[in-house]
């Protein structure tokens, strides 16, 4: 064995804790990287292997009523590949075992082939007969919650009457791999809203659209521009109703799956940077107190012959030590936790294939990530190391001028204990290595209130949303805009406390070359049950004749209050309005439109119109009025919100919070790493002089009180630099989840901090516990033997 390896292995020995430590850091890192971009490669490679296998559509549109003939000039227009139409509609249903009525979304299914777009996948049973018109394929979502199978049977109100659906299979669609109602929701109810598919055949007869249809699915050529193919789109299909063509980005489901993987794609950088800088920090700490105390050492190597390569060589090979330590358990659980966190998307995503497999590359890269930030690390310690002459390294460094700290030049020294003196005078003495270790401390502050802070955005939109914002019972949707008696019609059912009535028309907003399809909410001034409330819980109202537009979709159109908005109206008579715009708001979900709704029926040039209402019910006899909804024709869905809480709870526990723990961990051990090798290192550089305290005297407590005194004062002066770095990762967080439909609001609450606060210490306390033991195992003859 060379001198250099027998010396590399003695240093190990020696920093094995320190190495240990930074180990620790680098493989939380790993794991990270590993898990959150495992994460990101299976969503990407499941999404793109459905949509492909599975035909999904390029572009949709819905219509009012066309006939089929119209479908063969859909195919016609420049630049559709092929395109096939359908009838898609939604009905209430009575669902076997539970109480309140389910939306369920009928979808027509060719008779006796597979569809050309939007192909399903079979889970279990199997197709409907052309024959038996009342058989149904259940998405498996739906399935689920509900416990349905082959065999089941459902009631659903199909116009008008009163029908019983046979369900003889569970399948899956690309076009609901996120299966939620439409705009305006976030969180699945798979209880409350299902889809079901149909024969075309048996779905035409039932509502009247024999040799029609209402809505089309579109795949575009290679090479096609699809903003000119919707125009076309729009302008054929005004005469039939057309509410506006849209892509696949603006599809709900897709956009959902798309966003999460952009998150998880941002996610997977931000996070591991973190940890592997750290860890790097750590280990350039490690490195340079290893260099500054081995100087007689390098004096002898460079004296007996060994260049600056051989030298260099062995101090990036101890540095890369944590490397090989780390990797393998850093490896394993990071494919383990990827695992466990694909075995969550398929709860919330729908996809046929739930096999996760590992991807080689991505373990490479997290080794070469880690291979690097290594050598970050250590790179100025081995430049320290080999630019260090051998005649200079032979003399000890200099020693340190002291003089008189700001406490004993202001006179707070006689306040103090003399061991307080001691340690303060010890903190002021060596500026840089404090700030370095209040910078460390204050990075596992920082990593540990950031994580923390997503819980605390999470309970703010709660308590904003289902407190402030919508504060319904029931939400009832009609099949067609209806007059204002079906107010009052709504409000003699029994149980009903309170109606406010909603109009909602679907538009495109238009702000010069800038547009966007939503829909536009009409609200009744003083309306109670749903208003629009700002992250800060304030109700804001709609101006009279003025738009009240998201902050977040007043940004894409590029308006601000007082601009002009041209507002298409997609339904109807189709009128084309400009609108002022009354004012922004902050809202946490969704891109709204809102007006006061006298103001909406002017521009519509309609009376008082109720496309829905929200209602208030008394629970005692919510049984008996979700009887009468099964049942009552003209109402194509019905809204819990209790439901609605229930699956946002169920989806940020079972998902957010999971991924979110998974980080919070890892940064308490990157807490623990940092604190326990400031500490270290402390007593390994102050050991000559704690062991000449003993010998004078001082008892074990004494001395210990020194070295770990000053690691608590450190410690203290880290807690609120920690406190202001993990605000701005929490604003870089806030800026990063800034999606069209989901928002988090940057609010550190201070439970957060105290918690980061608590676990810094508890690590302190750790790391303080474990240097304690080992200072009361220190060899004061060994220390104190004068260096050859």
């Amino acid at each position: 064995m060379r001198a250099l390896d027998r010396k590399l292995l003695r240093d190990l020995v020696h920093l094995k804790s320190q190495l240990a430590a930074v180990a620790l850091v680098l493989a939380s890192g790993i794991a990270i990287f590993v898990t959150l971009r495992s994460a990101h490669a299976y969503l990407v490679a499941t999404q793109e292997a459905y949509y492909r296998d599975y035909r999904f559509a390029q572009v949709f549109v819905h219509v009012k009523r066309a006939p089929r003939a119209v479908g063969a000039t859909l195919r016609a227009i420049p630049g559709v590949a092929a395109a096939e139409t359908r009838i898609v509609t939604d009905v209430i249903l009575d669902v076997p075992g539970l109480d309140e009525p389910a939306t369920g979304r009928l979808v027509s299914i060719p008779t006796g082939r597979r569809p050309l777009l939007n192909d399903l996948h079979l889970r279990r049973g199997r197709f409907p007969s052309r024959d038996r018109p009342s058989e149904v394929l259940v998405s498996e979502a739906f399935a689920r919650a509900n416990r349905l199978d082959p065999g089941s049977a459902l009631g659903a109100v199909i116009e008008g009457r009163w029908q019983r659906l046979q369900v003889v299979g569970v399948a899956l669609s690309p076009e609901y791999v996120y299966e939620i109602r439409g705009e305006g929701e976030v969180f699945p109810d798979n209880r409350g809203f299902g889809v079901l598919w149909m024969g075309e055949e048996a779905l035409a007869t039932a509502f009247g659209l024999s040799g029609a249809w209402n809505d089309a699915s579109l795949t575009l050529t290679p090479g096609a521009v699809p903003g000119e193919v919707l125009d076309q789109l729009d302008r054929l299909l005004a005469r039939y109703g057309g509410l506006g063509a849209y892509t696949r980005e603006d599809q709900i489901s897709n956009r959902f799956l798309t966003d999460e993987i952009t998150e998880t794609q941002a996610t997977s950088v931000i996070v591991p940077t973190i940890f592997l800088a750290v860890s790097a920090f750590l280990l350039h700490i490690v490195m340079s107190r290893l260099v500054a105390t081995q100087r007689d050492q390098l004096a002898v190597l460079k004296a007996f012959g060994y260049g600056n390569l051989a030298v260099g060589r062995h101090y990036l090979e101890l540095a890369l030590a944590p490397v090989l330590t780390g990797t393998v358990p850093g490896v394993l659980a990071g494919l383990w936790l990827a695992s466990a966190l694909a075995r969550v998307y398929a709860r919330f995503y729908q996809f046929p294939a739930l096999a996760y497999r590992s991807h080689p590359g991505i373990v490479a890269a997290a080794l070469a990530i880690a291979a690097g930030s290594a050598l970050l690390g250590a790179v100025d310690a081995v430049r320290r190391a080999v630019a260090l002459p051998p005649a200079e390294a032979m003399r000890p460094e200099a020693p340190a001028r002291f003089r008189r700290g700001l406490a004993e030049r202001l006179g707070l020294g006689r306040f103090l204990s003399p061991s307080a003196r001691l340690v303060v005078r010890n903190v002021e003495r060596r500026p840089v290595k404090s700030l370095l270790g209040v910078g460390g401390i204050a990075l596992a502050v920082a990593v540990v209130v950031s994580g923390l802070f997503v819980f605390d955005a999470v309970d703010v939109l709660k308590e904003v949303q289902f407190g402030e914002v919508e504060r319904e019972d029931l939400t009832v949707v009609f099949t067609a805009p209806r007059p204002v008696a079906a107010r009052h019609a709504l409000a003699h059912l029994p149980g009903v406390l309170r109606v406010e009535p909603f109009r909602a028309v679907p538009v495109r907003l238009r702000a010069g070359p800038r547009s966007h399809r939503t829909s536009l909410l009409g609200l009744s001034p003083g309306a109670e049950l749903r208003r629009v409330v700002d992250v800060r819980g304030r109700a804001r109202q709609p101006l009279p004749g003025g738009l009240l537009l998201t902050d977040t979709l007043a940004g894409m159109l590029g308006v601000a209050p007082g601009g002009t908005v041209t507002v298409e109206v997609l339904e109807g008579e189709r009128p084309v309005r400009e609108v002022p715009v009354g004012g922004v708001v902050s809202e946490m979900l969704g891109l709204g439109a809102y007006m006061d709704s006298a103001s909406l029926h002017r521009l519509l040039r309609e009376g008082e119109t109720l496309s829905g209402a929200y209602l208030a019910v008394d629970r005692a006899q919510a049984p008996r009025l979700y009887t009468l909804l099964k049942r009552l024709p003209g109402i194509s869905g019905v809204g819990l919100r209790q439901a609605v809480i229930e699956g946002f709870e169920r989806t940020i526990s079972e998902s957010f919070s999971q991924s979110l723990w998974i980080v919070v961990g890892f940064a308490c051990l990157i807490a623990f790493g940092v604190v326990y090798n400031a500490a270290r290192i402390s007593l390994s550089e102050r050991g000559r002089e704690l062991a000449s305290l003993r010998v004078l005297g001082f008892s074990r407590g004494e001395v210990a009180v020194l070295l770990l005194g000053e690691q608590a004062l450190l410690t203290l002066a880290a807690l609120p630099v920690g406190a202001l770095i993990g605000y701005g990762l929490a604003a870089l967080i806030t800026l990063r989840s800034d999606s069209e439909l989901f928002r988090l609001p940057l609010i550190v609450r201070q439970a957060t901090y105290v918690s980061a606060f608590l676990v810094v210490t508890g690590a302190a306390l750790l790391s303080g516990f474990l240097v304690r033991r080992r200072l009361d195992r220190l060899d004061l003859v060994e220390v104190l033997k004068t260096r050859e």
